[in-house]
């Protein structure tokens, strides 16, 4: 079970002085995080969507201590959109923001963090796109569905994310389904107490397409941000009883994760959405991919191995 010690060791400021120290971390992060300015960033959208695949952009950072820190992140998505809108690539290059970035946590958080946000979702809706909220811990989630709401009210195309490893998801899913909601369900990837979420893989597999066939069957938009092989092939079946469209849900993949798999589907005419990420404040998206999945351990492993 190294997935909660890899998920302890990404707020460990020690850690991060050892990770980001090591000589070979770059390379093997630039697997995960293709590019730190909007400049290095604009070529991988380019290759991406001329191969057919959608995306969905994330500035990476979450340690967010000042309501300057939290403007200058809804400042940095702000500036990223301008750079987007003469490209008019539409929904094909939507935003996630974690909200936890626009001043969540500090005091007033929620009320800073939906004041933040809300000029982010008017600007990417002016040049035709949108915005996911992403879920955090499970103690944010209450805030981040508040703001998901209020949103919605008037930009009806705001997406939110569900993770299928918290017992609460199944109603919540229930609700977003039943609302028409745009929904992205992951497994989760942060360290929550059996009190709040399931913590073996078989029941959060279990739980996951049980929350999926709900979504599938309701009037939202499901996104599925899934790897699994297994899982993929669980949508496609769920889609087609449901009488769904290839255009009516989509998957959603990490950059730098199944690249193969992202050009099959996608070719077979399923929308492909790959979650970028770009930015230097990469360590704590960094080793959350590496909790996720021994595979990507391992390989940043033996880079260091090979290359250290």
């Amino acid at each position: 079970m190294l997935g909660p010690v890899i998920l302890a060791a990404s707020r460990s400021d020690r850690m991060r002085r050892l990770v980001s120290a090591a000589p070979v971390t770059k390379q093997v992060v630039d697997r995960f995080i293709p590019g730190e300015t909007v400049d290095e960033i604009l070529p991988v959208i380019d290759e991406l969507t001329g191969n057919g695949l959608e995306l969905t952009m994330d500035v990476v950072g979450e340690d967010i201590t000042t309501p300057e820190q939290a403007t200058a992140a809804r400042d940095a998505y702000l500036e990223l959109i301008g750079r987007l809108g003469p490209l008019e690539l539409g929904i094909c290059a939507e935003m996630s923001v974690k909200l936890s970035m626009f001043g969540q946590a500090l005091p007033g958080g929620h009320d800073l963090a939906l004041a933040n946000v809300r000029p982010v979702v008017e600007a990417a809706a002016a040049i035709g796109t949108t915005v996911t909220l992403d879920a955090e811990d499970h103690t944010t989630l209450d805030s981040m569905f508040a703001i998901h709401d209020t949103l919605r009210k008037d930009f009806p195309q705001t997406g939110c994310v569900i993770q299928a490893y918290l017992f609460r998801t199944e109603e919540d899913a229930r609700r977003l389904a039943a609302n028409g909601s745009r929904v992205r369900l992951v497994k989760g990837a942060y360290k929550e107490p059996a009190e709040v979420a399931h913590q073996h893989k078989h029941e959060i597999d279990k739980a996951y397409v049980r929350i999926l066939r709900t979504l599938m069957e309701g009037e939202g938009y499901p996104m599925i941000g899934s790897h699994d092989p297994r899982l993929i092939s669980i949508t496609q079946e769920l889609a087609r009883t449901a009488g769904r469209k290839l255009d009516e849900y989509e998957f959603q993949m990490l950059y730098g994760i199944r690249g193969d798999e992202h050009l099959r589907l996608a070719a077979e005419g399923h929308r492909m959405r790959v979650y970028t990420a770009y930015g230097t404040d990469w360590y704590g998206y960094f080793m959350r991919r590496l909790a996720e999945k021994p595979a990507n351990l391992r390989f940043f492993l033996r880079s260091m191995v090979s290359k250290g």
